[in-house]
């Protein structure tokens, strides 16, 4: 019957997204699947999204698995509900990720013994305010308008000769362990868009999440997110299937 076959793919979708977030947050079993929803909500945008479709359809699975006293389902999930829970559990259990659905851009990288002033030439020509640096074929750090301007700042500030400073300064120079772990967000191309996404959520500082092969410092950095993506991102999500 069509209306048990709906009844069976609805049960089964709302398993596998109640295990997923078990499973994701360390949720016990004995939590309500309504509780555990809310509190994922905080963390995670498609259940803060479908919030409030995952709590109808925990009152409509109770409904489906408790039969009537004479045996008979007591309700059925139209197409449209399943359609929307398997959806909601694609991109729950099987998102989408960075590999498969991004398209690597251009990155614009430079030597750590460049000199400042060659680096400044740089961004102003490229327009590329975030810039890897390598020391052979390793990745030492990143760097970008903000950590510039600073350290330039503090040499004005001294009085010294700026011109002289960024003529004779390498950029390794003034590379900082500290900006790049508040600023940049390292992840892999196994990594999915929700992992971009919970990565600006949860630090608003930052300016670009950092893409390489296994999402690992050192790494060569193969694309770059910034927040002007993020519309984008939300975009792909919506259309994924």
């Amino acid at each position: 019957m069509p209306e048990l076959e709906n009844a069976k793919k609805f049960i089964n979708s709302y398993n596998k997204i109640d295990a997923q977030l078990r499973d994701l947050y360390g949720f016990k079993p004995s939590q309500p699947f309504t509780d555990v929803v809310r509190r994922c909500a905080e963390k995670n945008t498609v259940v803060r999204k479908y919030e409030n479709d995952l709590a109808d359809y925990a009152r409509l699975r109770n409904a489906i698995v408790h039969q009537s006293t004479d045996g008979k389902i007591i309700a059925v999930p139209c197409d449209e509900v399943v359609e929307k829970i398997q959806r909601i559990e694609t991109l729950l259990c099987t998102p989408p990720t960075i590999a498969e659905t991004l398209r690597e851009k251009k990155i614009v990288s430079i030597e750590a013994e460049i000199s400042l002033k060659q680096t400044v030439l740089l961004i102003t020509r490229t327009g590329y305010s975030n810039l890897p640096v390598y020391r052979g074929k390793r990745m030492i750090g990143i760097v970008n308008n903000r950590r510039i301007i600073c350290a330039l700042g503090a040499v004005i500030q001294q009085g010294e000769d700026a011109e002289r400073w960024l003529s004779e300064t390498s950029v390794s120079e003034i590379l900082s362990d500290a900006d790049l772990f508040t600023y940049y967000k390292y992840l892999g191309k196994h990594n999915t868009l929700q992992d971009i996404l919970r990565a600006f959520e949860e630090n608003k500082k930052l300016l670009a999440v950092a893409v390489s092969e296994n999402g690992r410092p050192g790494e060569r950095i193969v694309n770059f997110v910034t927040p002007a993506d993020l519309v984008e991102i939300s975009k792909m999500m919506e259309d994924y299937n």
